[in-house]
């Protein structure tokens, strides 16, 4: 039956891309490349990784299937070179290889190093362009350009320069033509990224937004370029990028091959211009898109998002002795055993996680403060327990759960400015706007139990805190904890302003999450319902407004 109906497949798309060719040469006055004479199906592959996060090797991996949670081994660069390569095969000189950024940022490999475990590893995996993610910034602007331009490959983006002269950084686009047909792709960074991370990161980096001026360099490097199949290789998130993809902005665009989110897509959204992907993160997955020419003009896609299992693509025994060598400075302190847990520590869904029920428990715990709080932020990789044994946590997972190793600061703070920016961040969130949305997780904390209702509009979301066994009030002060952001105000926490009484502590969040799983393990967090939405429920996973998309 499998083999019926992969000819039956096949045989439609066959008719389709012949039938659309007749309608293109009987309706067309020209074609889009008058050059292209091609009688037969042109197809051409683009293959696409996003926020790699510095992970290098394989890892386990949350599924959402059949209302549970599942975990299956997942990832490797050299795993991903094996499968680059046999794609390549399959549609030689046809192929090319895209990563949308977010490479050098999210293990301790890359942290250590400052990004310098890459350079080589990413250079010997053939990639044709790449385009600078929210987190290349984190090392500063210098070491992120010195990065970026050792790969020996395209790095392209559109709207970030130098903020002394406003030259840009790195070209805006890139051609790339093949027996005839031309395919252009721009990048776009996420211009709020000095607001998203740590100011001083992006220090000296100037970026611009998403407006007309961007409008005019589309639509001009399509016309002059002679571009017959434009993307748009863009690190918004994919609220964002949905909406871009029906923006006038747009208009002559084609496809949006998206990232930052970290999102599954497993269908392309078709907004009104551009259709949107999205494949995952951590090199879990490889977004694949085919595009099917008959005499020049694009007839069909397909697109699938492919699953970097191991066992099915095997190490590139090459680019595996690279990575070892890149790991090996590392390797002995980052795979130290600091702890153990007895239940999965996972941070996939919307609004609370095992992953930060324990940090933020380890911070208060260290802390003594009332209420911790952290970031409600990228997924990072699950620790997963097996054959009934504890799972042991090393300080290369903790560098996985808290990619940035900042001090801990204290502070003490109103119960109304509690809620006022819990309300802020619930907007953050779950805002019905996409442009209004950052990231789309919410804060998680230690010490309160907070209800909502994601649905209602701003400042009208919480009905209900709960701290220390009591609704909170708003004229009373509690005490709070958080990291520092370097760069923000002494008297900001989790970008809480106008904190009282901040005081940095010498320890760092590492530190304290270390010290506590030496006196705590095994631990064991789960689900508590610390925040609590009966909309979201339990297992609330990212959601697109407008579409049907399901993370899986």
């Amino acid at each position: 039956m499998k083999t019926i109906k992969k000819i039956l497949v096949k045989s439609t798309l066959l008719i389709g891309i012949l039938m659309i060719s007749v309608a293109c040469k009987t309706e067309a006055s020209t074609p889009i490349n008058s050059k292209v004479q091609t009688k037969d199906t042109l197809s051409i592959t683009i293959l696409q990784t996003a926020d790699i996060h510095g992970q290098l090797d394989p890892h386990p991996e949350l599924f959402w299937e059949n209302d549970e949670v599942v975990f299956k081994n997942r990832g490797g660069l050299a795993n991903i070179k094996t499968l680059f390569d046999q794609e390549r095969q399959k549609n030689p000189n046809r192929t090319i290889i895209v990563d949308g950024g977010d490479l050098i940022q999210g293990s301790g490999y890359t942290a250590l190093s400052e990004g310098k475990v890459m350079p080589r590893i990413i250079k010997n995996m053939g990639y044709d362009v790449i385009i600078p993610g929210n987190w290349e910034v984190v090392y500063g602007k210098e070491i992120m350009m010195n990065v970026m331009q050792d790969y020996g490959t395209e790095v392209i983006v559109q709207n970030m320069y130098h903020e002394a002269n406003e030259e840009p950084l790195f070209p805006a686009s890139w051609v790339k033509e093949i027996e005839g047909i031309r395919i252009g792709f721009v990048g776009i960074n996420d211009p709020d990224v000095p607001v998203r991370q740590n100011p001083i990161f992006s220090e000296g980096i100037g970026f611009s937004g998403l407006d007309g001026d961007l409008k005019t360099m589309i639509d001009d490097f399509k016309m002059k370029e002679k571009v017959d199949v434009l993307f748009l290789v863009t690190h918004l998130g994919i609220f964002k990028q949905v909406e871009l993809a029906s923006n006038p902005i747009a208009e002559n665009v084609d496809y949006i091959l998206g990232n930052d989110t970290h999102e599954r897509v497993r269908e392309m959204i078709q907004g009104k211009y551009a259709k949107v992907t999205e494949p995952g993160a951590f090199g879990s997955f490889v977004g694949k898109l085919t595009l099917h020419f008959v005499d020049g003009q694009l007839v069909a896609d397909d697109y699938e998002l492919m699953d970097v299992d191991p066992e099915v693509y095997k190490v590139d025994e090459t680019l595996q002795a690279i990575i070892d060598e890149e790991k090996a400075p590392y390797k002995a302190y980052l795979e130290t055993v600091v702890g153990h847990t007895n239940t999965p520590i996972y941070r996939y869904l919307t609004v609370e996680n095992p992953m930060d029920n324990m940090i933020t428990d380890a911070a208060r715990w260290k802390t003594g403060a009332d209420i911790s709080i952290s970031n409600g932020f990228r997924f990072g990789n699950p620790i997963v327990p097996a054959d009934g044994k504890p799972a042991p946590i090393t300080r290369a997972n903790l560098w996985n759960l808290l990619p940035v190793n900042e001090p801990v600061k204290t502070g003490r703070a109103t119960g109304k400015q509690i809620k006022d920016w819990l309300e802020k961040e619930m907007h953050n969130a779950f805002s019905q706007n996409p442009t209004e949305r950052f990231g789309g997780w919410l804060v998680r904390f230690s010490g309160m139990k907070v209800s909502f209702n994601s649905q209602n509009e701003r400042g009208n979301r919480i009905s209900s805190i709960i701290v220390k066994g009591e609704e909170m009030k708003d004229d009373e002060y509690y005490t709070v904890s958080a990291c520092v952001r370097p760069g923000d105000p002494l008297d900001n926490l989790c970008r809480m302003p106008n904190v009282k009484d901040v005081k940095v502590m010498d320890y760092t969040i590492h530190e304290a999450v270390e010290e506590y799983l030496q006196k705590n393990s095994p631990v064991a967090p789960t689900l508590e319902g610390r925040a609590y939405c009966d909309y979201l429920g339990t297992y609330s996973f990212s959601t697109v407004p407008g579409t049907a998309y399901k993370f899986n």
